[in-house]
């Protein structure tokens, strides 16, 4: 007996975004760990997934990769915009290690948060707020980088009006040959920045779906909030807002290079990201799982040894 065959007429049925396919998902999840590394029909040619034994080599390893794409348009006499996650967090302090380390301006990036928690009409935290994302990147990776930080006029945050500008700042950008680089994670719900699975049911085709560039106001998940409690407000789903502003697909898709992180256990043989990470990874593209397009663009996704499982049930 398990959810798939309790599933009917349950409170929990109403929760899950309708166009799921849970024995699709089931069986995406199924597989022995080492099956990871597979490579899928549906996979970029220069997509990797690459395995993490601890969190310290996690962060490591993906802070290294975010400051080895800056050296090398650096390196190139390129500018650079990178969309940046509030979420995974750890890697920043390791890319200001290396781009201090290497001597490393940054003053050719062009940084854009990829969402920020709002209210419905999209009014966002101040900036000095603690939970604001815009603070945590200040703290976490613009302010640590001193000297060779990027220029307080480069740094673009998620608020009402900036958020629908970023796809003609990006697109400028790129007809002065800047790439774009993504940094992202996984949600529970498959989502990217808070792109989140339902949205799918409001487009007619993939193609539209595809074309969206952001949502002001976006109304979040149950789920997303019930993972944000647990990940970033010490179980107090009371303080987790029901609103973010976020980018879309429209630009998450365009990246020229995306740089992935699933990080998601949580000690004592328990997690919440094993079956994203899996999803992620095999189902194939949907827009009912925003996530799995990912693996469709050149780039690394690195993640945690112990959340490609065994994902089978444990009493803990």
């Amino acid at each position: 007996m398990n959810l798939l065959s309790t599933l009917s007429g349950s409170l929990f049925q109403s929760l899950l975004p309708g166009g799921w396919d849970l024995a699709k998902i089931d069986k995406c999840t199924s597989h022995a760990p080492e099956r990871v590394f597979d490579k899928q029909h549906h996979w970029h040619d220069e997509f990797k997934p690459i395995s993490c034994i601890s969190l310290d080599e996690f962060n490591t390893y993906l802070g290294h990769e975010i400051a080895l794409q800056i050296k090398q348009a650096r390196d190139r006499g390129e500018k650079l915009a990178i969309i940046f996650p509030v979420g995974p967090m750890g890697m920043y302090k390791w890319t200001v290690f290396f781009l201090q380390s290497w001597g490393i301006q940054a003053d050719h990036v062009y940084g854009f948060n990829m969402d920020e928690w709002s209210d419905s009409e999209g009014n966002t935290l101040p900036a000095s707020n603690s939970g604001s994302f815009q603070y945590g990147m200040e703290q976490a990776f613009y302010g640590p980088l001193g000297e060779f930080t990027v220029p307080e006029s480069q740094r673009n945050y998620a608020t009402k009006d900036n958020l629908p500008l970023y796809a003609d700042k990006i697109n400028d950008l790129k007809s002065q040959g800047a790439k774009l680089i993504v940094v992202y994670g996984i949600g529970r719900v498959f989502h990217i920045a808070f792109w989140e699975p339902h949205f799918a049911a409001e487009f007619a085709g993939d193609q539209e779906w595809a074309a969206q560039t952001h949502r002001v106001g976006a109304n979040l998940h149950p789920l997303t909030v019930e993972q944000n409690a647990i990940t970033s407000f010490k179980s107090r789903t009371t303080l987790v807002p029901c609103y973010a502003n976020t980018i879309g697909p429209g630009l998450f898709l365009q990246a020229d290079y995306a740089i992935g992180g699933a990080d998601g256990a949580m000690g004592r043989g328990m997690m919440w990201q094993g079956m994203s990470l899996w999803t992620t990874l095999r189902y194939g593209p949907s827009p009912w799982v925003p996530s799995s397009y990912m693996p469709t663009l050149p780039g690394k996704l690195f993640f945690l040894q112990e959340l490609a499982g065994p994902l089978t049930a444990e009493l803990n």
